[in-house]
Parts: structure tokens; sequence; C-alpha cells
């Protein structure tokens, strides 16, 4: 990797440091396991510690106090990150989910989560390659890029040259991620039972069956080849994005080889001109409703490292298609109600959709219902003002948090939507996110409108 400012990863904030040495993932069951306990006893000492320290001075803390300190928060963002595969990425998922209703505590360590970027040292990184590749796997190549240009959850991705000057990335799995999937969703839950930010009457156990095969899923590259080049099909003859081409001769299930895109981090936009930024997100939005209502299959992991942008053509280019799903049709028919609803700017409507279809818990409703009616109306109110939605208006939010605080401390209502329910809203709040941080105003209500077969709206 250079340091040429025209490099198109650079500056890119999802890349590890290349100055920060590389950090072993523990790929054994038993080293895995070791860390989560390691994790406990860190996070046990530092609550017997900070008990005494408010003890002495006359406090009489809470457990969750004790639990969520900043350097307890420091402890369990390092080991998640340490771990990789499914610790992580259940932790970045939650992170994307919740938005702005998290625990500021909790936040912390999500955020740390999302930014950390350890890699495998080159020794780690040379067996995996060798076991999928064979012994003289660099044969294969001109050149090949150890650095890597970027670090996930799962794996990392490095540059490579063919020796017929094609250029390749190639995505390549941390070690023992697939066959510790269930152990570490278990033990995270575990995590989050023991710090008491889950009620214990919440039954959280369809999702993480689902979460679980998610993950299998997302760890099996030779699936995630295929859906990338089933977007590739879907999407071809539409300038405004790019897929990457499959390399599948150099393809298995813990490598990745796929064409090599020129582009820049997402959130460069945030510096370019108003008619870029709206470009992308009408672009990024189409794409969220034609997968919903069009296509039916969802690629529904919305990390802002799964978009680059093209300055020169105002492309966006598409990448990792491991969380694509399939979506149900009773899914599509639900948010096509609430669509309608909104469209028609019946509040009572929306809220009864609201809860037949799970968005919103039906006890808490009832317990509630002032605080409900009010958040609807102010997400009504800012939706139906004239002109494009501008995403960087966010004066319904702090609403939004003010009323929801009754129902997220009245911990006897919470409720687990349904699982698919979950997986697309994940995309779609994901999506609005990214358009709040480029301040972007697209016209939602009429591409909503179309999606769905509504009237058009006034």
């Amino acid at each position: 990797m250079t340091d040429d400012p025209s490099d198109p990863f650079l500056p890119d904030p999802h890349a590890p440091d290349p100055a920060t040495p590389g950090r072993a993932i523990p790929s054994g069951r038993i080293a895995r396991l070791g860390t989560f306990g390691r994790l406990a006893g860190g996070v046990a000492g530092g609550m017997l510690a900070e008990g005494a320290r408010r003890l002495a001075a006359g406090e009489r803390p809470r457990l969750g106090d004790l639990v969520l300190t900043p350097a307890n928060a420091t402890r369990v963002a390092d080991r998640l990150s340490h771990l990789r595969g499914a610790a992580m990425k259940l932790g970045q998922m939650i992170s994307m989910d919740a938005g702005d209703m998290l625990p500021p505590e909790l936040a912390t360590i999500l955020a740390r989560l999302r930014n950390q970027a350890y890699r495998m040292p080159p020794q780690q990184l040379d067996k995996v390659l060798k076991a999928e590749w064979g012994a003289d796997w660099r044969r294969r190549f001109a050149r090949f890029e150890a650095t890597p240009v970027a670090a996930a959850s799962i794996g990392q991705v490095h540059r490579a040259t063919l020796p017929d000057g094609r250029r390749l990335a190639i995505k390549v799995q941390y070690p023992g991620v697939a066959n510790s999937i269930d152990a570490d969703v278990d033990n995270v839950a575990t995590l989050l039972r023991v710090s008491n930010l889950l009620p214990s009457t919440l039954d959280i156990a369809p999702l993480l069956t689902e979460a679980k095969r998610q993950l299998r899923e997302e760890a099996d590259y030779l699936r995630e080849g295929e859906q990338m080049r089933a977007y590739r099909d879907r999407l071809a003859g539409d300038d405004r994005y790019v897929v990457p081409g499959l390399e599948p001769a150099l393809t298995t299930r813990r490598v990745l080889a796929m064409e090599f895109i020129d582009g820049r981090p997402i959130e460069t936009l945030e510096g370019a001109d108003q008619p870029a930024r709206d470009a992308a997100m009408d672009a990024l939005v189409s794409l969220v409703l034609r997968e919903l209502f069009e296509f039916r299959v969802m690629q529904t992991d919305p990390n802002f490292a799964n978009y680059r942008w093209q300055p020169d053509t105002g492309r966006l280019v598409l990448l990792d298609f491991g969380a694509t799903r399939a979506v149900p049709a009773a899914t599509a028919e639900a948010y096509t109600r609430l669509i309608h609803a909104g469209l028609a700017r019946d509040r009572d409507a929306m809220r009864d959709v609201a809860i037949e279809t799970g968005f919103i818990g039906a006890r808490a409703a009832a317990a509630h219902r002032p605080a409900v009616d009010r958040m609807i109306a102010a997400v009504d109110a800012t939706i139906h003002r004239p002109g494009p939605f501008d995403f960087g208006d966010r004066a319904f939010v702090p609403v939004i948090r003010e009323e929801a605080k009754a129902m997220i401390e009245d911990r006897a209502t919470w409720h687990v939507p349904d699982v698919e329910t979950l997986f697309v809203q994940r995309k779609v709040s994901g999506t609005a996110l990214l358009a709040a941080r480029l301040k972007a105003r697209v016209d939602v209500r009429t591409l909503a409108a179309e999606a769905t077969d509504a009237p058009p709206p006034p």
C-alpha cells in the first residue's frame, strides 16, 4: 500500500493501520472460550474494583452501573474485536439497529467494535491460503499485497494482480470463524444477560437461532459469490451501480476472489456537493425498495464499508453479499401496508399495522399509547413536509428519543419482533443512518409510492 493520495483506498476509515502489528485471531474452540473467560474475569474484576470505590465514597451502585464502566467497555470491545467472527458481527448488528436508543456506555462499546480493525499476522494469513490454494499459491499471482486494505468481522481483504494484469480483491476468512459461530453467539448472549442489559423475561431464542443461521451463511464464501453474481445480473444495465465480477477459479468456502473496482469510501461523499449526495442516496433508497418489493431478495447488512463511490462517474460500488436473504411475501406485504397508511397520513392505521406486524409490541402500545401516538405524529409531520425528505433535518429524533424513554425503561413490555422483519429493518435503518450522515434530500414518498403501486403523494 502506498501513500499516493490518488490511491482509491486512501483515506479509508475501514482499513487497518499498516503500522499496527497483526494480532492472531483465536481459531480453536478452546482458545476462543478462553478469551470469553478472560473477558468475564476482567469484567468481574473491574466490577469489584469500581464497586469498592463507590462504596467507599458512600454510594450504593446498581449492578448495571458496575458492568458498564468505561474500563469494562474498553475490555469488552477489545476482546470482541480480537475474536472477530460472530462475536464482533453481533455487536456491529446491534449498533446499526439500535441507533440513538442505546445506553451511552453500550454505544461506546459498539462504536469501538465498528472502528477497531485487527488483522491476521502474515504467518496466519499464509497458513489459511496454503490450506485453500495449496503450498505454491503465490505462483498464481504477479503480485499479492500482504497488508490488507480492509478488515471486517469475518474476513480481511487484500489486493492482488494476476499474471495477465487483471486486478483482484481477495477476501480471506479468519480461521475458526465458521466453526465457532454457535458458541460465539451463545457467549455474547450470556454477556448481555449477565450485564443486565436484557430483561430475563425477554425470549431471544428465535433471534439467536436465526442469527446463527445467517452468520453460517455469511461464512460460506461460495454462497456469497453466487449471491454477488446474481446481484450483478439483476442490476445489469443500471448505470447507477457497479457489482464486481466473480473469479470462480480462486473462490473457495473461505476465500472470495472478485474483480477489483476503484472507488472511495462512501463517507467521502460528505465533502461532495448536494446533488452528488442526493443522487447517491436516491440510488440506495431505490435499491432497498427494489430489493423489498421487486427482487424479494435483500442484502441485509448496511455497513458503510459495503458501499464505495466513484467521484468521476457518480456510480456506487456494491460490496459484500454474504448477508443476502430472501424476503418472505408476508414481510413485503407488511411493509406495503405500512407505507400505504403513511402515504395516506392515516395515523391510526399506521399504529395498528405497526402492532399487527410486530414493529411495535402490543403490550408496549397498550401501556404507552399516548407516547406511541406522539411518535407516529412526529414522523408523519416530518415525512410530509413539502419537497424531498431532508435526512439531514434530525429535529424529530429528540422527540422520538424523549417519548421512547418510558417504553425503554418499562422492560416488562419489551418484545422481539419477527426475525424477518428485523433483518429487513436493519437494512432500512442503516440506509437512513447513512442518508442522515450525508445530509441527503430524497423524494422518499414518490419512490415508495411507485414501489408499492400506491396513489402518488400530494
